[in-house]
């Protein structure tokens, strides 16, 4: 969601500072236009970091009956993949 947020930000920054001609006493539509185009950026880069760093876990499940008892017995496994931790 943040890369498409940064993408976005980053195209009406580029709007503003490229297509549109307007002069306002107010507001420097140029200079509003840069500063969304650099959060634009910033928030683009955030959010290829934090895809890169995401955590992967597999949960595997089997259910299965007792032969002693004949109870139904159930185990489950998580497996982490910390590979983007580990330093080389």
């Amino acid at each position: 969601m943040s890369i498409g947020t940064g993408v976005v930000l980053f195209v009406i920054g580029a709007i503003l500072v490229f297509a549109l001609n307007f002069e306002t006493e107010v507001v420097n539509l140029d200079m509003v236009g840069y500063i969304l185009m650099g959060a634009g950026f910033i928030v683009f880069v955030i959010g290829l970091v934090l895809l890169a760093r995401r955590r992967q876990a597999v949960t595997t499940a089997r259910s299965g009956t007792d032969s002693v008892t004949g109870e139904r017995v159930e185990q489950r496994v998580t497996e982490v993949d910390d590979s983007a931790d580990r330093t080389i």
